[in-house]
C-alpha cells in the first residue's frame, strides 16, 4: 500500500513524538506493536517480553504488525506505522531465530517505498519502562534496519536531527514528491 507509511530507526529517536505530531495534524497513525506488547505482558505479568523471552516478542510484534496492516484504513490518504511488520519480522526474529520469515512478508505485505528513519540521537535516547535496553543496543538494531530495507526495494530516508515540526513537514514534503 503506498499509502502506508513506516517511521522506523533508533528506539529513542523521537518517532513517537513525531507520530503525535502527524496525528495532531489529521493523519492516521499506528502505535509502535512492541511498546503495546510490553504494556500488555507487564500488566498481566507475561513472558513475551524482549528481556524474558525476545522470540515470543517477536512472534507477538509480527502477529499485531499483521493485524494494524489489516485495520489500517486503506483509503486514508497517508497512515503512518511507528515502525511495523518489517520491523518485527527482521530486527526481532529473523535476527534471532534465523527463520527465513523477513523476504515473504516484506514482498507480500507492502508499504510505501520511502522508509524514514530515525537516526541514534544521544541527546534525546531515555530508558523508560518498557524500553530497558541501553544505547548500544538500540544503534546496533538500528544497523540491522539499514541492511533489511534496501533488499526488499524499499529507499531509507534519514530524518534529519531537528525539531518534531521540521520533521513533519520534511517527511510530507518527502512524500509530495
Amino acid at each position: 500500500m503506498e499509502n502506508f507509511v513506516i517511521i522506523s530507526g533508533c528506539s529513542s529517536g523521537g518517532k513517537s513524538t513525531l507520530l503525535c505530531e502527524l496525528q495532531q495534524r489529521g493523519f492516521a497513525t499506528i502505535d509502535e506493536p512492541g511498546r503495546r506488547i510490553v504494556v500488555e505482558e507487564l500488566t498481566r505479568n507475561g513472558n513475551a517480553l524482549p528481556w524474558v523471552d525476545a522470540v515470543a516478542f517477536a512472534r507477538h510484534a509480527i502477529e499485531v504488525s499483521l493485524a494494524d496492516r489489516e485495520g489500517a484504513d486503506a483509503c486514508a490518504r497517508w497512515v503512518f506505522f511507528d515502525r511495523g511488520l518489517i520491523d518485527a519480522a527482521a530486527a526481532a526474529l529473523e535476527h534471532l531465530t534465523g527463520e527465513p520469515i523477513l523476504r515473504s512478508l516484506g514482498l507480500i505485505h507492502r508499504y510505501n517505498k520511502n522508509v524514514f528513519l530515525a537516526p541514534p540521537w544521544p541527546e534525546i535516547y531515555v530508558h523508560d519502562r518498557e524500553r530497558r535496553h541501553g544505547l548500544a543496543e538500540a544503534v546496533a538494531e538500528y544497523a540491522r534496519q539499514l541492511d533489511v530495507y534496501p533488499p526488499l526495494a524499499y529507499d531509507i530516508q534519514i530524518l534529519p536531527k531537528v525539531s518534531v515540526a521540521e520533521r513533519a513537514d520534511w517527511i510530507l514534503t518527502s512524500l509530495a514528491r
